[in-house]
């Protein structure tokens, strides 16, 4: 087990040096001088020449790459082109402000899919399988800032509940966010609830088939306890990509949801950074997201592992079997 979660640990430290790297130079070849552009048109030369010193941008691009990724190894992505500030501060208070989104997104959003996928599964072919599955197609037929800008004609203009934009930008405070989070997390459940309950459902189906399952109903066991003890532990391993996926989409910043709402989170700081060209920025917003992304899929693949066994020592019997292959 241990040597197993060390495997995972190496290869993405190693898929974060490579999103790092990637990252770093393809900044680097975007077209313009960074200098130019933030002095203006009518620079002088002596002038571009002074901040391209003070930005660090006359070093080798090797070496700059060396410097930045020592300090982004220690939580220091240098400075902000536009606000002078430092990109750390910036980065981890729009992280948290995404946080208090998706949190309450991912719980909600995930208790509930399962639930309804194991319901739709049980019911396999009744009216409640047909409205969940009906429902679930709908929702990921619907972009998501459609969703959002329903939620805000329903629950801001129409019955006037929760506000429909956050007005404080990003100097809000976590207090005055608390009642614009709403219609951001709801918006965010109803994106990801629909694929989880499609993927539970179609998980539920097949577990039901097997033989444990089949043994336990004949053996007299109550539907509800064969669908608590027996059938959601083994349906819902299949489904922990999906569900690590959705994760890793929430925690990495939604633009479009975040952008819509006005909403000062990771991928509205993104979008800013874009458009003021703002680079330190977006390395370490790309960056953080690869890392959110990694550990999103090792938290997954080690609870599949805890669940089932059975796949510690199928990994074992495929390993040896490769050693044994390379083995003269």
């Amino acid at each position: 087990m241990i040597k197993m979660i060390a495997y995972r640990l190496a290869s993405g430290v190693i898929t974060l040096f490579l999103a790092a790297f990637f990252v770093f130079f393809a900044v680097q070849a975007l077209p313009g001088d960074v200098a130019e552009q933030l002095l203006g048109q009518n620079a002088t030369p002596e002038a571009v020449a002074t901040l391209r010193e003070q930005l660090g941008l006359d070093v080798p691009v090797w070496l700059r790459f060396v410097q930045w990724l020592g300090g982004a190894v220690t939580g220091d992505f240098g400075t902000s082109l536009v606000s002078g500030e430092s990109v750390s501060s910036e980065l981890w208070s729009a992280f948290g402000n995404t946080l208090l989104i998706a949190l309450p997104a991912i719980v909600v959003g995930i208790g509930l899919s399962v639930a309804l996928g194991v319901l739709a599964g049980a019911r396999r072919g009744t009216t409640t399988d047909s409205s969940i599955s009906v429902v679930a197609l709908v929702l990921m037929s619907i972009p998501e800032f459609v969703v959002a800008t329903v939620l805000v004609l329903l629950l801001a203009i129409m019955v006037p509940i929760f506000p429909a934009v956050v007005l404080q930008g990003s100097e809000a405070t976590v207090t005055e966010l608390l009642p614009s989070i709403v219609l951001p997390a709801l918006t965010l459940v109803v994106a990801m609830a629909a694929y989880i309950i499609r993927a539970m459902r179609s998980s539920t189906i097949d577990t039901l088939a097997s033989e444990f399952a089949t043994t336990a109903e004949l053996k007299g066991v109550r539907r509800r306890q064969v669908l608590l003890r027996h059938v959601l532990p083994s349906a819902v391993l299949p489904v922990l990509p999906v569900i690590s996926i959705n994760v890793a989409w929430l925690l990495g910043g939604v633009v479009v949801v975040e952008s819509v709402f006005n909403y000062p989170g990771l991928g509205k700081l993104m979008i800013d950074s874009v458009s003021t060209r703002d680079l330190p920025v977006l390395q370490a917003i790309a960056v953080l997201s690869a890392l959110v992304y990694v550990i999103v899929n090792l938290l997954a693949d080690v609870l599949a592992l805890l669940l089932d066994p059975r796949q510690r020592s199928l990994e074992n019997g495929t390993r040896r079997r490769r050693k044994q292959e390379v083995t003269p």
